[in-house]
């Protein structure tokens, strides 16, 4: 080894033994926190300065002079939107607008930023006919970009005169943006249906509006209870949960049938009213389409003892109120939510099937549950606790569009 080396490899440890206190006091170590130490308290407005910041800017530096108005319009939209999609900020202008009209569009959707996805098809309705599905993603409608409207104008634009006609531009399989048109129509309301099998009954429930329970009592007055009945939920679109609670006394279910959590009040449980007769055995078949007190009645019956099938529910178990503003305009704001039994919140996790099930249309749907009900439950379904955390809220963003120009 050359002697050069020798000497720097000895000289090492002692310019390290000279450098390294004048180091440590030049850069002292950030003291560490005490487990009696306190986080400083955060003033939760403090961040509405830097905000008449912005507007200040944006008003005196943009290129163009700005609308003040839409700008702010804009931000109260988007703060609401990204606490949950179905709230929405309300303009003097848009409360006296007039009623749209009757007809409707038939089909439910959920704005998320600039898109909006297809929750529900009713069956035979104008946008089933034109070819839409549940899961479709919508980038405008008549025109207008998905993005620039708010829940409440969205779900406007859906309803209008009866035959006027509604253009929807949405996602095809191969990515390209396509207009489809509906034309609007009175929808009326879908009966109760049963369907006789092997030893079971299938019984169709398209909502829970008021009347429903009554029904149902009288379609199943005649059915031997020693039988399976199978509850289909998939296409139960709406309805109020009283008349939910009323269909889950008279399927059995005793005591309570959720909780409503409102935002400044205490909790309120909601009792099961109504008393019937006990099937056999109860399944519920469920899906993408199955919404709001739908998912309360399934909430219900599977905590006590249904099996449930299909495909998880959206987690729409909410209400809205409106709250007027001084300036004369109006927020609608999710304050209510509703609890299941086993403590799952159903504006989050919506209701898991205890067996993911894929029904075609041009399958029978009780033929394929008396099939899944033949296999024993796992076990983890059984030992899995009733609202147990699950990897995502189902209200969270909406499956990624197709990578394609925005138009």
């Amino acid at each position: 080894m050359h002697a050069r080396t020798w000497l720097s490899v000895l000289s090492l440890p002692l310019v390290a033994a000279f450098t390294l206190p004048v180091l440590q006091q030049a850069n002292p170590p950030s003291p560490q926190p005490t487990a009696e130490a306190k986080a400083a308290p955060q003033d939760p407005l403090a961040g509405l300065s830097d905000i008449q910041d912005v507007l200040s800017l944006v008003q005196q530096n943009y290129v163009d002079p700005p609308d003040m108005e839409k700008v702010v319009w804009g931000g109260v939209q988007a703060v609401l939107e990204r606490s949950h999609p179905l709230n929405a900020y309300l303009t003097a202008e848009d409360l006296r607008l007039p009623d749209p009209g009757p007809a409707e569009a038939g089909l439910v959707v959920v704005k998320r930023g600039i898109y909006a996805t297809v929750l529900a098809v009713v069956p035979g309705g104008p946008a089933a006919k034109a070819g839409i599905q549940a899961g479709d993603v919508i980038r405008k409608v008549d025109g207008d970009s998905v993005g620039r409207i708010s829940a409440w104008a969205l779900e406007r634009k859906l309803r209008g005169p009866v035959g006027s006609s509604l253009d929807l531009y949405r996602y095809n399989a191969t990515g390209d943006l396509t207009k489809t048109s509906v034309q609007r129509q009175l929808i009326a309301p879908g009966a109760v249906v049963l369907k006789q099998g092997q030893g079971a009954l299938l019984v169709s429930l398209p909502d829970l509006a008021p009347g429903r329970a009554e029904e149902l009592k009288k379609v199943l007055a005649p059915a031997d209870r020693g039988q399976t009945l199978v509850l289909d939920l998939r296409q139960c679109l709406k309805g109020s949960m009283d008349e939910a609670a009323a269909v889950a006394g008279l399927l059995g279910s005793k005591g309570n049938f959720a909780t409503l959590e409102e935002a400044g009040k205490p909790s309120r449980v909601l009792p099961v009213t109504g008393t019937g007769t006990v099937f056999a055995r109860l399944a519920l078949l469920l899906g993408r389409s199955t919404l709001g007190a739908g998912e309360v009645l399934a909430s219900c019956l599977k905590k006590d003892g249904a099996r449930t099938f299909g495909e998880r529910t959206p987690g729409f178990g909410v209400e809205r109120t409106r709250f007027a503003l001084k300036q004369g305009g109006a927020v609608e704001l999710v304050s209510k939510r509703w609890v299941g039994l086993g403590g799952e919140k159903l504006d989050r996790q919506g209701v898991v099937p205890d067996q993911v099930l894929k029904v075609a249309d041009t399958e029978d749907p009780l033929a394929k549950v008396l099939t899944a009900l033949a296999i024993p439950a796992p076990k983890h379904e059984a030992s899995k606790p009733e609202g147990a955390p699950l990897p995502g809220p189902a209200t969270g963003p909406a499956p990624v569009p197709p990578k394609v120009p925005i138009r």
